[in-house]
C-alpha cells in the first residue's frame, strides 16, 4: 500500500473516528450500567463484557453479569468473585465469595498479573509469610492458639482443616493424623480464617479518584493507549448533538471522495484485524502456558468429578488405568489412576518431578496430579489419536498407514523431544523408556513423549548415570544398561531406544518378540543386510520418494543402535541426519557374525 493511499485512509479513519465519537456520545454507549437493579454501578475503568465496547473499560478491569444478575470479577488464576461494591473515590472494590468460603479459592489466588492489590492497612504483619493448610483427621492435641481452624473447609466429626504460619513451627501438629494440603500466598489474616466475608482490593492505575471527587466521569486522555486519564462532565453538554450533526454533514459532503478510500480502508482494517487476532492468540497461548507451568494438585474428589466417576475408560496398563476427563467444555484430559504405589511411589515421584517442570511441543504436558492419602493419579493433556504403536504396526496395511512423509515428521518430532530432554532443560533428563507405546499423537499426528516413570535427572556435565537396576522395556534397552562391558550408562541409552523405535517404524513389527519362531534372525540385522546388499526394504512402498525416506530412517536407526555408546550419535546428530540429505553413510556392521543366507531365509518378506 503506497504512502498517498495510506494518507488518504488515515484521513478517512480519523474522520470516521470523529463521527463515531459524536454519534457514540449521542447513543451514550459507555454510559454507566448495572447487572441487576441493586448491583453496583459499572463505569470506567471498569467495563461490562458483552454489554459495552472494549474501549469503555481499562485492560484487567473487565466485569461480567451472571445468569442471576450478579456482578462477577475473574482474577488470575480462575478465581471468580462477586462484586458487592465499587468505591470509585477510594479506588477500592469490595468482593465476596458466592460459596462463602474464601479459603477454597485461595490455593489458586495470585494478584501478580492483576491491577489489584491488598490495602496495606488491611494486612497483618504475619500475612507476608503466607499460610500452610493441613487436613487433620483428629483434632485432639492441636494447640488452637498456634493454628486456626478453617470452618468452611472442615468436615463433620473430627475432620478438621487448620491454617498455620507457612514458615512457622508445626511440631505441635500430630504427624500421624495431619496431612499438608497446600500452601497459600500472602493473604489477609481475617480473609484466610473466614472472619471477614468481604475482600477489599485497591487499584492505583488508572487514577480516576480526582475526577470522582469533582463529580465528573473519567476516561483515557485523548483516547490513548496509556494510563493517563482526564475528567469530563457526567451530563452530556447540550451543544454536543449539534456538533455531531455538523460532523455528519461534513461526512456526507465528502462522501463521494471517501467512497473509494473506504473500500481500501475496510480491506486494510480486515487484514490488520486478522493479524492482530493472530498475535493476540499467540500472546494468550503464552500466558496460558505460563500460568499453567506448574501442575495443579487435585483432591481425589476432583479426579472423580473430572472423569465423571470414571465413566470413559481409555486403556489399562501395568501401572494403572487411564480415563478420559474434562476440565471444561473445551478442555479434555487423560487421567491415569495409578495402582497401589510400589517402591515408595518412585514412579509417581519421577513423573511429577520431571515432566511437571518442562514444556515442549513434543513432550506431553502434565496438567496436574493427585496424592490424596493412598490415592495416586496423573492428569495429562488429552491426545485423541492415541499411541504411535497402533499405527506403525500396520505399515503394510494401506487403510491405516500414515504415509512415509508423516512417519518422517513423527520421527523428527520425537528426536526433537528427546534432544530437549537432554539439552533444553536445567538438568538433563534421561527417559530410559523410549518406545512407540510411550509416544502419543495429537489430532494432527504430532508426536509427544510420555510416561516418565523410569526417567532420571542428572547435571549436563555428568557423563555417567548411576543405576542400581536396569530400566526400560525389553527390546529397547541399550546393551550398557545390562552390562558395563559395553560402556557406561549415559544419555546415549535414549539414543539406542530411539534407533530401535525407528527400525520398528520401518518394519511395521516389534523389534524383538521372543514368542515368535526362535529361528528368526534379529530384526535390525535383517534390515542392515538388506541395505548393505542394496536390496529393497520389504515394506509398504508406493514411490521412489517413499523408498528414499524408508532407507534414510533405517540408516539413522542403525547408527543409533551401535553396541558401544561412543559409536552412537547424539540426538542433535540424529536430527541433523534426519533433516539432511539422502546420501547417508552406512554405520559399521555390528552383526558381522551372522551370514546373509540365514538372514534372508529367516525373515519373511512383508508386502
Amino acid at each position: 500500500m503506497d504512502i498517498s493511499l495510506q494518507g488518504g485512509i488515515s484521513y478517512f479513519l480519523l474522520l470516521l473516528a470523529f463521527l463515531v465519537v459524536g454519534h457514540g456520545e449521542g447513543q451514550n454507549e459507555c454510559s454507566e450500567l448495572r447487572c441487576g437493579r441493586h448491583g453496583p454501578p459499572v463505569r470506567f475503568p471498569f467495563g461490562l463484557k458483552n454489554r459495552q465496547q472494549d474501549h469503555c473499560g481499562f485492560p484487567g478491569f473487565n466485569l461480567s453479569c451472571t445468569d442471576t444478575n450478579d456482578t462477577l470479577l475473574e482474577l488470575p488464576v480462575s478465581v471468580k468473585l462477586f462484586v458487592k461494591k465499587i468505591d470509585y473515590k477510594s479506588q477500592v472494590i469490595h468482593l465476596y465469595d458466592p460459596d462463602h468460603c474464601f479459603p477454597r479459592q485461595l490455593q489458586r489466588f495470585n494478584l501478580s498479573s492483576s491491577p489489584f492489590h491488598f490495602n496495606q492497612d488491611y494486612m497483618n504483619s504475619d500475612d507476608s509469610n503466607g499460610y500452610s493448610l493441613f487436613n487433620c483427621s483428629q483434632a485432639k492435641g492441636i494447640d488452637n492458639s498456634r493454628s486456626h481452624r478453617i470452618s468452611c473447609l472442615s468436615g463433620p466429626g473430627n475432620y478438621r482443616v487448620y491454617a498455620t504460619d507457612r514458615y512457622g513451627d508445626i511440631s505441635y501438629l500430630p504427624a500421624l493424623s495431619c496431612r499438608k494440603m497446600y500452601d497459600v500466598q500472602s493473604i489477609p489474616y481475617k480473609i484466610m480464617l473466614g472472619d471477614d466475608k468481604v475482600l477489599e482490593l485497591k487499584w492505583n492505575s488508572p487514577a480516576c479518584k480526582h475526577c470522582e471527587g469533582k463529580g465528573k466521569n473519567c476516561r483515557l486522555k485523548n483516547m490513548g493507549n496509556g494510563s493517563e486519564t482526564e475528567c469530563f462532565p457526567r451530563q452530556r453538554p447540550k451543544h454536543t448533538r449539534g456538533e455531531s450533526k455538523k460532523l455528519v454533514a461534513i461526512g456526507v459532503s465528502v462522501g463521494s471522495f471517501l467512497l473509494v478510500l473506504a473500500v481500501f480502508a475496510l480491506y486494510y482494517i480486515y487484514r490488520y484485524d486478522k493479524v492482530e487476532k493472530a498475535n493476540q492468540a499467540k500472546i494468550q497461548k503464552f500466558l496460558d502456558d505460563y500460568k499453567n507451568f506448574k501442575p495443579t494438585r487435585y483432591l481425589y474428589a476432583d479426579i472423580k468429578r473430572i472423569t465423571s466417576q470414571f465413566a470413559d475408560k481409555l486403556g489399562e496398563g501395568a501401572y494403572g488405568t487411564v480415563f478420559k476427563g474434562k476440565l471444561s467444555n473445551e478442555i479434555y484430559v487423560a487421567v491415569k489412576i495409578l495402582n497401589m504405589p510400589k517402591k515408595n511411589g518412585e514412579e509417581f515421584i519421577n513423573e511429577v518431578r520431571t515432566i511437571g517442570r518442562i514444556h515442549h511441543v513434543n513432550v506431553v504436558r502434565l496438567v496436574g496430579f493427585c496424592a490424596d492419602g493412598f490415592k495416586r493419579a496423573l492428569v495429562y493433556e488429552f491426545l485423541p489419536s492415541g499411541s504411535l504403536d497402533k499405527f506403525i504396526s500396520s505399515t503394510n496395511t494401506k487403510n491405516s498407514f500414515l504415509g512415509w512423509d508423516k512417519l518422517q515428521e513423527i520421527a523428527l518430532g520425537i528426536a526433537n523431544g528427546i534432544e530437549y530432554l537432554h539439552q533444553g532443560c536445567d538438568q538433563r533428563i534421561v527417559h530410559f523408556d523410549i518406545k512407540p507405546h510411550n509416544i502419543l499423537l495429537d489430532q494432527n499426528f504430532n508426536p509427544k513423549i510420555s510416561d516418565f516413570g523410569h526417567a532420571k535427572l542428572c547435571s549436563k556435565d555428568q557423563s555417567v548415570v548411576s543405576m542400581t537396576t536396569a530400566r526400560g522395556t525389553m527390546g529397547y534397552i541399550a546393551p550398557e544398561v545390562f552390562s558395563r562391558n559395553f560402556g557406561n550408562v549415559s544419555y546415549k541409552a535414549d539414543v539406542y531406544s530411539f534407533g530401535m523405535l525407528l527400525l520398528e517404524i520401518i518394519g511395521g513389527r516389534k523389534n524383538v518378540d521372543v514368542e515368535e519362531n526362535t529361528n528368526q534372525v534379529y530384526f535390525p540385522e535383517w534390515i542392515y543386510n538388506l541395505i548393505e546388499q542394496k536390496e529393497d526394504l520389504q515394506v509398504f512402498i508406493e514411490s521412489d520418494r517413499d523408498a528414499i525416506i524408508a532407507k534414510k530412517l533405517a540408516i539413522v536407526g542403525l547408527w543409533c543402535i551401535q553396541w558401544h555408546p561412543g559409536d552412537r550419535p547424539s540426538m542433535k546428530g540424529a536430527i541433523q541426519m534426519l533433516e539432511g540429505g539422502d546420501n547417508l553413510i552406512m554405520p559399521p556392521n555390528p552383526f558381522a557374525s551372522t551370514s546373509s543366507e540365514s538372514i534372508n531365509s529367516g525373515m519373511p518378506a512383508m508386502h
